[in-house]
């Protein structure tokens, strides 16, 4: 990592860092916290200014040309897997799918990786077993390893360097990518996005346009807070909402429609088109009952937000042989049920969010995993499951089959 303070914006900690902020590792006493944060407050932007205008312009006219948003990859990104071989990969995997939804549907469709920076991960549990040792959890690559050792799991700072010189190599590819796709580019992308988790890194990375002394988040294009960090008064809202990025908000089970509505305030008091993507995850059952109402009040306050189902992480079971998994049919059905809510309720069901391998994993049952005993065969995240390339084209062909052909 080269230092470049002409471009970094030393003032970046901002009122979020007296704010409480959920999932955070406990690495101020580490010897290198403040070398490391230092280090990341002078370092060049990931990404550019007129990137993240150009994906907010992108986004702003979903509603009025129909056009479909496709925000999938891992769900963690692992630091072994950003050479060349498998970010070219990841990238065929996105093209693969966003041209197939394009194609069955006859619309444009933005893609959107979930890569370039997924390295941090929200935990349930603050701990997990090991055969018989108890050690904290894995939190992402940023934060600690996947190595299950007492000391390996110690949160260590330095990982946010490691993880900022990973994301570089994984932008730059991007951006090559874009560019060799030629102007449709400026619309489609593929564009960067993980959850803006550590407060941290984030906020080390917040510089100012010296054209429009706006501030943007450099570490993605399209940051969102999680379902466990969407609180308004907390350090994660605050963040985001000082940004020009468009940026997004998980939507669990439990939400209430004021609770999304205090959300939407905070990251869109202006009411912006392009600026919010809200994204239920709910599981098959809980969102025919939990988001309608949410959806009529965030559009009675008139919030233009950007609607896009996960279906993935409220359908998350545990199998008999002790893995996570997701059904696919269950997978397939809350993204149908919300776009039947959207469309009853006279707003665009966008497109999907989801978590897909770039190989053939065998995480999630349906399709060519006809059951539990298969998952054992290929199962290799860090974190959730996923689903293979195979089983996210049944996801997609499902959904294009409801979505009336336009422009």
């Amino acid at each position: 990592m080269q230092s470049s303070s002409s471009t970094a914006d030393l003032t970046q900690l901002g009122p979020w860092a007296d704010m409480p902020a959920a999932q955070q590792p406990d690495w101020r006493d580490h010897a290198a916290y403040h070398a490391a944060c230092q280090r990341l407050a002078s370092a060049p932007p990931l990404v550019t200014a007129s990137e993240i205008r150009r994906l907010r312009w992108s986004l702003s006219r979903l509603m009025t040309t129909g056009a479909l948003l496709l925000q999938l990859g891992d769900c963690a990104e692992s630091f072994y897997e950003c050479a060349p071989r498998h970010i070219s990969q990841k990238l065929r995997v996105i093209d693969k799918l966003g041209d197939r939804l394009s194609e069955l549907t006859g619309r444009s469709v933005i893609r959107v990786g979930r890569m370039g920076g997924q390295f941090a991960k929200p935990r349930s549990q603050e701990t997990e077993r090991h055969g018989t040792l108890i050690m904290p959890s894995f939190r992402g690559h940023m934060i600690n390893s996947d190595i299950a050792t007492p000391v390996t799991r110690k949160p260590d700072p330095r990982r946010m360097l490691w993880a900022y010189d990973a994301s570089d190599k994984v932008q730059q590819a991007m951006q090559t990518h874009r560019q060799g796709n030629g102007s449709m580019a400026t619309m489609e992308g593929p564009w960067s996005s993980h959850e803006a988790l550590v407060i941290d890194y984030e906020s080390r990375l917040i510089r100012r346009d010296p054209d429009t002394d706006d501030l943007f988040l450099t570490s993605t294009h399209l940051p969102w807070v999680g379902e466990r960090t969407r609180r308004p008064a907390d350090a994660h809202v605050s963040l985001l909402s000082s940004v020009i990025n468009p940026v997004g908000c998980k939507i669990g089970p439990t939400a209430s429609p004021d609770e999304i509505l205090r959300v939407c305030e905070a990251l869109d008091p202006r009411r912006e088109p392009g600026r919010l993507v809200l994204i239920p995850r709910m599981g098959r059952d809980r969102i025919q009952e939990v988001l309608p109402p949410i959806v009529r009040c965030v559009a009675n306050a008139g919030h233009p937000v950007v609607w896009l189902s996960d279906p993935m992480h409220g359908n998350t079971v545990k199998s008999r042989l002790g893995l996570k998994t997701r059904h696919l049919t269950d997978v397939i059905t809350e993204a149908l049920r919300f776009r039947d809510i959207l469309e009853e309720n006279g707003q665009h069901a966008a497109g999907l969010h989801i978590e897909v391998a770039a190989d053939d994993v065998t995480e999630c049952i349906g399709g060519s995993v006809e059951n539990e005993d298969e998952l054992q065969r290929h199962y290799t995240s860090l974190c959730d499951p996923r689903l293979n390339v195979d089983q996210a084209t049944e996801l997609v062909e499902a959904w294009a089959k409801g979505t009336a052909t336009g422009s």
